[in-house]
């Protein structure tokens, strides 16, 4: 069964704990998604460790941690908290994917790689295997509130192919310009994990967005 993994990029970070009740609420959630960004390798600077720590304290979700930020694994350790189940590095920021992915199961959290829009999904042939998910970016990363965009959904095919070709077990997420309107077709064509933010929080009623988003993904007639 699919699941969403909430964003907060766009939230008021002056009252967190309305959007965390709203996320809490719903039995679609399956985990609270951090986008990080470092300012270098992407054009903006989110949120790092210790609102990361903070926000584990102040939620019962888990945490999906997507770090947009160069050589991340210098960093790793520091996002590790007792909430943590996934932590996702891109694969054009890693100059040793491999290395990086085994640093994560090293601290006992489940491992992602992300691509971006242009970025083929061939580029993990050799790491699918090694991954527990794949994170396919609909949007180019940085920022909240884009459009999503069409050829994610051809990549979401492809692997979801390989993992039936090779009988792999890793999920895959779609991250960007997810709406009511086509989660479903993200969802048909294999996505597993669905990430949500600005179409939620950003419409008049967050709550019936939310609901309506999870009622058309959990609708979809899944091909793959």
């Amino acid at each position: 069964m699919a699941k969403l993994s909430a964003s907060i990029l766009t939230a008021d970070f002056s009252d967190l704990r309305e959007t965390l009740a709203l996320f809490e609420r719903h039995p679609a959630v399956g985990w609270l998604h951090m986008d990080v960004m470092d300012g270098a390798y992407v054009p903006n600077i989110s949120f790092g460790p210790p609102v990361v720590r903070s926000l584990a304290r102040a939620t019962g979700l888990p945490l999906d941690i997507h770090l947009m930020v160069e050589e991340p694994g210098r960093l790793l350790g520091d996002f590790k908290t007792e909430k943590t189940e996934y932590i996702t590095v891109h694969q054009e920021a890693c100059t040793h994917l491999d290395r990086a992915l085994r640093q994560i199961r090293d601290l006992g959290v489940r491992c992602g790689a992300a691509l971006n829009p242009a970025t083929p999904e061939g580029t993990l042939d050799y790491a699918l295997g090694s991954v527990d998910q794949v994170l396919v970016m609909s949007v180019n990363p940085g920022f909240g509130g884009q459009r999503f965009i069409p050829d994610a959904l051809r990549k979401v095919r492809a692997l979801a192919e390989e993992r039936s070709r090779r009988g792999l077990s890793f999920q895959i997420a779609v991250d960007g310009g997810v709406n009511a309107d086509n989660v479903a077709e993200i969802r048909a064509a294999g996505a597993d994990i669905i990430v949500t933010g600005s179409a939620v929080l950003d419409a008049p009623d967050p709550a019936a967005e939310l609901a309506l988003l999870a009622k058309n993904m959990e609708g979809a007639d899944v091909c793959v």
